[in-house]
């Protein structure tokens, strides 16, 4: 769990310092970077017991609804945000799903490099968006900890970050077509 802690702030670290790039790393490397990332998690999915049934999760689709008509800055940072979020919650114990750990380890790496590319294309700041970290939160609190971070919790949760990923990718080429 540290190891995985400290991979997510050296990652951070790394490409925070990168901040020369230009959003012209949208073009060219962000549905690269996406589809790596879903291949990861499909990856996951063939590791997992894949017994579980979807619950009820409350998706945020009106929190990406909104965003599609923000400015482009605001789903940059909406779209930040969001994998923030995602790499947070793979930080957490998830020693009973059978991983790959070197697996999971690169999807974190995969989904922090977009976070950091995508916050080096926006300028300025603005506080994030409460509704979206409550969402988060509600996972990591009532998918993992009162499932006690099984197998069958964290394949909810790979199914759900899924859904962001597509969703997220939807919202960053929108900006490519503005």
């Amino acid at each position: 769990m540290l190891c995985r802690m400290f991979l997510v702030f050296v990652c951070l670290s790394l490409y925070s310092s990168a901040s020369s790039l230009s959003c012209r790393w949208v073009d060219h490397k962000f549905s690269h970077l996406s589809r790596t990332s879903m291949d990861l998690l499909d990856t996951l999915a063939h590791n997992s017991t894949n017994s579980t049934e979807d619950a009820e999760n409350n998706f945020p689709n009106n929190l990406y609804s909104q965003a599609s008509k923000a400015s482009a800055e605001d789903k940059l940072r909406f779209s930040v945000q969001i994998l923030e979020e995602m790499a947070a919650l793979f930080v957490e114990d998830h020693s009973n799903a059978s991983w790959d750990e070197q697996t999971v380890d690169h999807f974190l790496f995969v989904v922090t490099k977009q976070a950091d590319s995508l916050h080096s294309c926006s300028h300025g700041h603005k506080r994030k968006n409460k509704k979206l970290q409550m969402y988060f939160k509600r996972l990591s609190h009532h998918v993992l900890e009162q499932m006690g971070h099984s197998a069958e919790s964290w394949e909810l949760i790979r199914k759900e970050m899924k859904a962001h990923l597509m969703k997220t990718d939807q919202l960053v080429l929108s900006l490519l077509s503005n």
